[in-house]
């Protein structure tokens, strides 16, 4: 599997509240080659939120095409921070381990709102 291979689609999400504490995230990952399926990871995460980062981390799920179900740990952390009145920054790093080699991704961007 490669790290570029995964698409989000999260067809579940629970998200913790505004303020911090713990929460559940469970999400559906999929990948697709044109309309050739690759794989589905479920990551099974419990997290922690406070202010303006959180981590979150716990069983995945890797469900190939043509391939035997595996049961993988993955997790993330992330952050985001207000820059200017209308613009946020955000940042978030993440794993998943594997047979062959441990999986790393990166995930920055901005927005601006109006």
């Amino acid at each position: 599997m490669k790290p570029i291979a995964f698409l989000p689609a999260a067809l579940i999400a629970v998200t913790a509240p505004a303020t911090a504490g713990p929460y559940l995230n469970v999400e559906a990952n999929s990948s697709f080659a044109g309309s050739d399926y690759g794989v589905t990871v479920i990551d099974n995460h419990v997290g922690y939120k406070k202010d303006n980062w959180y981590i979150q981390a716990g069983p995945a799920i890797v469900a190939p095409d043509n391939g035997d179900t595996e049961l993988e740990l993955s997790g993330k952390v992330g952050g985001s921070a207000d820059l200017f009145d209308s613009v946020s920054a955000y940042a978030e790093a993440s794993f998943m381990t594997s047979d062959i080699d441990n999986l790393f991704g990166t995930k920055i961007g901005f927005v601006y709102e109006f």
